[in-house]
């Protein structure tokens, strides 16, 4: 079981709803710390989840920190490096970062062909080349699998910053090609 955070002295403050960073639940706290920021005053607050007791913090532009991360979770994943990479640029979309989140993502596509019988060390055009070649891209997948290359390659080799839209959109890709190469034989093998 998960530790329990113990808060000293939480205050009653002005109730709101919103997704949980930490535990994914929709809640409606009022309880937690408020401030202000100067000059001018504007309240910023920090509200305790009541489902997993974690703080959450909205900043004086109302922005929740951490935010809810992007993609769901995936099942089955054989290769401890490729997970934690999903997670961890799940985990950069909920703080904002997400020219890294897009960066990560570039990176799953090469551990996953090398996982699956690519030489180390190639390009990472080889890479892209050996997973249509065996079978782990899905029909109609190229366009979009060759989409989270052309951003990868965008956010590694150019000045240009990846928005919250670049960042969504490549990790749903991702997510959809992990449940296509390890979720759904996964669901066939059990």
């Amino acid at each position: 079981m998960a530790d329990r955070y113990d808060w000293n002295n939480p205050t009653s403050i002005s109730r709101t709803t919103y997704t949980c960073g930490h535990c994914g639940n929709k809640v409606g706290p009022n309880l937690g710390y408020y401030g202000s920021v100067q000059p001018g005053g504007v309240q910023v607050f920090i509200y305790i989840c009541p489902t997993c007791n974690k703080p959450t913090f909205f900043d004086e532009e109302k922005t929740q920190l951490p935010n809810v991360r992007l993609g769901r979770d995936v099942s089955g994943i054989t290769d401890a490096g490729v997970e934690k990479l999903y997670n961890e640029a799940r985990d950069c979309t909920a703080t904002g970062a997400h020219t890294a989140a897009v960066l990560l993502c570039r990176k799953i596509l090469m551990n996953i062909a090398v996982q699956h019988g690519a030489k180390e060390g190639e390009s990472f055009v080889s890479y892209i080349n050996h997973l249509e070649q065996s079978g782990y891209v899905p029909p109609n997948g190229k366009e979009w699998v060759d989409r989270i290359r052309q951003k990868g390659n965008e956010a590694n080799h150019e000045i240009a910053l990846m928005t919250e839209a670049d960042a969504a959109q490549i990790m749903h890709f991702v997510e959809m090609l992990l449940r296509f190469i390890y979720e759904f034989p996964s669901m066939v093998d059990g």
